[in-house]
Order: structure tokens, then C-alpha cells, then sequence
């Protein structure tokens, strides 16, 4: 099993901006969502992070469903608007061993 977290740190007082385009891209199916994915929010440290957890058996199923995400209708738009609040990100693959 495999956790990809998706942290997207964001710009000082943007979190309801990117909770609304978040909400928007679930209604829409632009974003990947297998069972067991989460949405977290954290207010702690460097400042406001959102955190998308998304649940794997394999890598190679990631890779297929992201592939899907990345070409699908409209993504692109909603992507650029989300990306507008985001001052950085970073990509975390983590393996279950227990």
C-alpha cells in the first residue's frame, strides 16, 4: 500500500479560496479520489497547507489514475486558478510496511 500526499502550501489568507476550488474540482471529477483519499488542512508551522492523501495499492495504479486527472476536461482551467494560490508544493510517496 502507498500514501501519496499532495501539499500545497498556500499564500497567506487564500485557504477558503482553494477549499471553494477544491470543493468545485470534487463535484466535477477533476481530481483523483480513490476510496480512503482524505482532504487535510493544517494552520501550524510555516503557515497553511492543504493536504490531498490519496491511497494506492501500487504505484503503477497512481500513475494510471493521474495520467486520467491530467488529461481530463477542464482540468487544466481549474488547475490554473488553484495553482494561483499556491506559493509552493511538494509531492510525498510514502509506503505502508505495517
Amino acid at each position: 500500500m502507498y500514501i501519496i500526499r499532495e501539499i500545497f502550501h498556500l499564500q497567506f489568507g487564500r485557504y477558503r479560496d482553494a477549499k471553494t476550488l477544491i470543493d468545485e474540482a470534487k463535484q466535477k471529477n477533476l481530481l483523483l479520489q480513490p476510496t480512503g483519499s482524505r482532504i487535510l488542512t493544517d494552520f501550524t508551522g510555516e503557515g497553511y497547507r492543504l493536504i490531498i492523501e490519496l491511497p494506492y495499492a501500487t504505484l503503477a495504479d497512481y500513475e494510471t489514475d493521474l495520467k486520467k486527472e491530467l488529461a481530463g476536461i477542464g482540468w487544466k482551467e481549474w488547475y490554473d486558478q488553484f495553482k494561483a494560490l499556491i506559493r509552493y508544493s511538494e509531492r510525498e510517496i510514502l509506503k505502508q510496511v505495517s
